[in-house]
C-alpha cells in the first residue's frame, strides 16, 4: 500500500491508514520502537545523517519510527481536503511528551525577548499560568482582549508593534466561548503576525484551522486524539515546511520534551476512532446540553449548539458540530458545585477530557485553582462553574446521573 494516501476520500479512512508504513517484519501495526539509539552502516553514513543529506533514525528524542506514524497521520488529518495553489496543503508534526511541552516549544521557538503575545480570555489554566508566570522573566508578555470584539483587537494591534503572535484557543477553555478564526487571522495578516490556535477541544474532525491561513495548530493529543485517557502527550503543526524541519526542529531537540514509542503508539490506536467517537461524543453532548438548560438549580449552559450561547453563530461558521465539551453555572456558587461533583455515581470526578467516559471537574478547586480569583471571575470562571466532557455511554445513563446529582 503506498505511504501517500491523498486518494482517500473519508475522514476516517485517513484516521486509519494515513502515516503507515510496511514494517520489515511485515506487522501489521507499527510497531513500539523501545530503542533509544539507531546504528550506523559506516562513519560516513552517520555523518550524512546528522548534516541532513540522508534519511534515517538517530537518537529517540529526536524521533523514531513509531511517533513518525503519529505525526504524519496527525498532519493528514488537520490537512484533510484541503489544498494550496491546487494541491493537498503539506504538514508537518512534532510530537511531544505533553500538551504543555509542546506550547512551551512552540512559543519559544516563534518568539523572543521584548515580543508580546495577542490573546483573549478564558484560556486552559496551564496555558494562563505560563503566560502569566514564566514567559515575563523571559521578556516575553501577553495583552489579553476580548478577541469577539475585532474592533478591540484592531484597536490594540494599531498601538502596539511589539505584538507577534496571535495565539486562539477556540473553543476556549472552560467557559466554551467561540473566536472568529478566519476574520481573526485576517486582521493579524494585516499586521504581520504569526497565528497558532489550539484546536484540542474541537478536533481536526470538527475544525480545521488550516483552512483559515493559520501558521500553526496545537493539541494535547492527550484529550480527544488519543480518546483513552491512556498516554499524556502534544504536537505542534506547522505549514512552513522549511521552519518546521529547521528551527523549530532544533528547538524541540534542544529543550527535550520528546513524546516515546509506548505513547506514540497508543496515541495512533486512539486516532483510527476519532471519527466515530467524535460523532457519538457530540450527539450525547447536545442531549445533555438541552437537559441541563431545563433545570432550576442551574444559572447558566455554556454550549455552543444552544443558541442562546452568544457565538453560536461564530461555531456554526467554523465547525462542523459544536462538539462535546460544555460548561454549566450552579446558582449556589462554591459549595453548590463541590455538592454535585460529590454525588456523581457514573460520571467520573477528573480532570483532563476526551476521553469514552464523561469527566467533570470544578475549575475554581481545580484546573483553575492557580489563577487568581479576580482574574477567574473576570474571565466567565465563578466558583459555581461545572466544566463537562460528555462521554459515549448510553446519554440515558449519563442523564440519569446527572439529574441525580443535581437534586
Amino acid at each position: 500500500m503506498p505511504s501517500q494516501k491523498d486518494f482517500l476520500k473519508g475522514f476516517g479512512s485517513v484516521a486509519i491508514h494515513s502515516g503507515h508504513e510496511a514494517d520489515g517484519n511485515n506487522a501489521h501495526l507499527t510497531p513500539i520502537y523501545a530503542s533509544s539509539t539507531y546504528v550506523f552502516d559506516t562513519a560516513d553514513q552517520g555523518m550524512r545523517r546528522f548534516n541532513g543529506e540522508e534519511k534515517g533514525y538517530i537518537y529517540s528524542r529526536w524521533g523514531n519510527p513509531t511517533m513518525t506514524e503519529a505525526e504524519q497521520k496527525i498532519s493528514a488529518l488537520e490537512s484533510f481536503g484541503i489544498t494550496k495553489n491546487g494541491e493537498p496543503l503539506q504538514l508537518k508534526s512534532i510530537l511531544h511528551s505533553s500538551g504543555m511541552a509542546a506550547i512551551s516549544a512552540l512559543l519559544l521557538g516563534v518568539l523572543k525577548s521584548g515580543d508580546k503575545i495577542l490573546s483573549h480570555f478564558s484560556l486552559y489554566g496551564g496555558t494562563q499560568e505560563l503566560m502569566d508566570k514564566v514567559l515575563p522573566q523571559l521578556g516575553i508578555e501577553t495583552v489579553i482582549v476580548d478577541l469577539r470584539d475585532l474592533n478591540k483587537a484592531e484597536e490594540v494591534l494599531k498601538n502596539d508593534d511589539r505584538i507577534k503572535l496571535l495565539y486562539l484557543e477556540t473553543p476556549a477553555n472552560p467557559t466554551i466561548q467561540c473566536v472568529d478564526i478566519d476574520e481573526l487571522t485576517k486582521l493579524a495578516k494585516r499586521n504581520n503576525l504569526i497565528v497558532a490556535v489550539d484546536n484540542t477541544f474541537a478536533t481536526p474532525y470538527l475544525q480545521q484551522p488550516f483552512k483559515y491561513d493559520v501558521d500553526f495548530v496545537f493539541h494535547s493529543t492527550t484529550k480527544f486524539l488519543n480518546g483513552h485517557g491512556t498516554a499524556i502527550g502534544g504536537v505542534i503543526v506547522g505549514k512552513d515546511l522549511e521552519f518546521m524541519n529547521g528551527r523549530m526542529e532544533k528547538v524541540h531537540r534542544l529543550l527535550g520534551g520528546n513524546s516515546n514509542s509506548f505513547d506514540a503508539f497508543l496515541l495512533t490506536q486512539g486516532m483510527k476512532t476519532l471519527e466515530v467517537r467524535m460523532e457519538r461524543h457530540c450527539n450525547n453532548a447536545m442531549q445533555v446540553a438541552k437537559f441541563l438548560q431545563q433545570n432550576n438549580s442551574i444559572a447558566k449552559v455554556n454550549y455552543l449548539g444552544l443558541t442562546s450561547h452568544p457565538d453560536y453563530s461564530t461555531a456554526n461558521k467554523q465547525m462542523k458540530h459544536p462538539g462535546a465539551m460544555l460548561s454549566f453555572e450552579l446558582k449556589d456558587g462554591l459549595l453548590a458545585g463541590k455538592k454535585f461533583i460529590d454525588k456523581l455515581q457514573m460520571c467520573v470526578r477528573a480532570v483532563s477530557l476526551g476521553t469514552c467516559d464523561t469527566l467533570l471537574s470544578h475549575p475554581a478547586s481545580m484546573t483553575h485553582f492557580g489563577v487568581p480569583k479576580e482574574k477567574r471571575e473576570k474571565y466567565g470562571i465563578t466558583d459555581g462553574l461545572i466544566r463537562m466532557s460528555v462521554g459515549i455511554e448510553n446519554v440515558e445513563d449519563i442523564l440519569n446521573d446527572l439529574d441525580q446529582a443535581l437534586k
